[in-house]
């Protein structure tokens, strides 16, 4: 495709990705203007919100700094009205990231990536920067280097990996698709771990969230009284209760990887000082944030169990490397394993992926959310990744280093003759005993004997007997069989 064409393209996908992530923020925030204001609104107010909130959204964080009229109508405390509002809703990361993946496999399916994920990122980070200088506020800000920068790395850096996996796969010619044939060229089988190592981390991690977001609803099941109970307990209106829900949902995919900190071990904090995790629970005074309600008061030690998960995972992942690592050695032929080495490299690899993938997915579903103790929400990316490894390179090593029998290979022993055994029947004997109707024996006493054929008289030929003449054929009388 021509190179201008995938650049307008890609450069739409950027715009896109800006304007549908701002429109999903100052949709609501237009309805409660209107539902929750009235005309005594200043609708001035409503763009800097809704930017202030997409780059929430985007991983930026924000220094809250509280008015002083705010602080003498609530009665708060002069020291919490400044503090970091960091833990993000990553529902709009998350989108941000699917467009910028979108956007990269389709610049390299064009033959042009560099070209598709160059123009992208340019672009978005140009509606970042409008979107940065005419959206300021004096109640939450963020500098201007963090307000473009943060959002711009997320896009660029999910488009150039998804553009770099699908020239990897799909590219026929070009610099990565050399490189893919040099590596794969590689002797003694390690050329195919690059290829399993990333297909088997993106199982994992797939996994992983999936497990969480699984997690997640089970407590919020399980646990529905409590959250009602604080809703009720907000006393807010029609308006309020329908921003407060669209905001949890908004903290969804945030829950998802709390779970799945919580099912690996490690587990997360809801406050300086608590820790939520399968061994032990120590909560202390939660906000009364709805979601915060599925948060489990105590914990039974038979949850430690679900740490078998991703130790499952792992082996799921190792299942697929290794059934990519076998190699037919021909027609006839049994099936080989690459060599000790590359499977080995292979379970490290993939165990050492999923657990950087957790950490960057900890890093961002951890912040604060206000001052004191209120400034320490989320899983440690540390201790979850650590644990993570160490169960998927678990699972993995079960799989990929466990010996595999051989494709054609015999089960089980059977006795043959040996050499100090001279009356134990050959394999040419029981071949003449089969020929001559005799029965294949082990013993001694049986042996099939062909029956004797006399020298002096050969066989009777087939070809030594004349054909009839014709005549002889056509005068020969033909005997009829009596009536009856």
């Amino acid at each position: 495709m021509n190179r201008i064409i995938v650049a307008l393209l890609a450069s739409v996908d950027a715009a896109l990705a800006v304007a549908v992530g701002l429109a999903a923020t100052l949709a609501p925030l237009t309805l409660l203007w209107v539902f929750g204001f009235g005309g005594a609104a200043d609708w001035g107010a409503i763009w800097p919100a809704g930017v202030t909130v997409w780059q929430f959204g985007n991983l930026v964080p924000l220094t809250v700094e509280l008015p002083p009229e705010y602080l003498a109508a609530t009665g708060i405390d002069g020291d919490a009205a400044s503090f970091v509002l960091s833990l993000s809703p990553l529902a709009f990361a998350g989108f941000t990231v699917i467009f910028a993946a979108r956007s990269g496999v389709r610049a390299s399916r064009a033959e042009a990536w560099l070209t598709g994920v160059a123009t992208a990122t340019l672009v978005f980070a140009a509606l970042a920067t409008g979107a940065a200088l005419t959206g300021q506020n004096t109640i939450a800000t963020a500098p201007m280097w963090q307000a473009v920068l943060v959002p711009t790395l997320l896009f660029a850096v999910p488009a150039l990996t998804a553009a770099l996996v699908t020239e990897w796969r799909e590219a026929g010619g070009g610099a990565v698709a050399r490189l893919r044939d040099r590596v794969e060229s590689a002797p003694h089988g390690w050329g195919d771990v690059p290829g399993v190592v990333v297909r088997g981390s993106a199982v994992v991690v797939t996994g992983l969230i999936g497990l969480g977001a699984a997690l997640t609803a089970v407590a919020l099941f399980a646990r529905a009284g409590h959250v009602v109970a604080l809703f009720e307990a907000g006393n807010v209106d029609v308006a309020g209760a329908t921003v407060l829900t669209l905001v949890q949902l908004a903290y969804l995919p945030t829950l998802a990887i709390w779970g799945f900190a919580f099912a690996a071990g490690p587990g997360f904090a809801v406050g300086e000082g608590s820790a939520v995790s399968p061994a032990a629970t120590q909560v202390g005074v939660v906000p009364g944030i709805p979601a915060l309600g599925a948060v489990p008061d105590s914990t039974t030690s038979w949850l430690l169990l679900l740490a078998l998960a991703p130790v499952a995972l792992g082996a799921l992942a190792g299942w697929i490397a290794r059934s990519r690592l076998v190699h037919a050695g021909g027609i006839g032929a049994p099936a080989t394993d690459d060599p000790i080495g590359a499977r080995l490299v292979t379970a490290a690899g993939i165990a050492a992926i999923s657990a950087a993938a957790s950490a960057l997915l900890a890093i961002a579903a951890a912040g604060a959310i206000g001052p004191g103790r209120l400034s320490t929400f989320g899983p440690d990316p540390g201790p979850l990744a650590l644990a993570v490894a160490l169960e998927v390179f678990l699972g993995a090593a079960i799989l990929l280093v466990s010996p595999r029998s051989r494709a054609g290979g015999r089960t089980s022993p059977r006795p043959e003759a040996t050499a100090t055994d001279p009356d134990a029947p050959t394999v040419d004997a029981r071949l003449s005993g089969l020929l001559a109707g005799g029965r294949p024996t082990d013993g001694q006493e049986q042996h099939p004997v062909a029956p004797e054929v006399p020298d002096e008289t050969p066989a009777p030929r087939v070809d030594e007997t004349p054909a009839p003449t014709a005549d002889e054929a056509r005068t020969e009388p033909i005997e009829l069989p009596p009536r009856d």
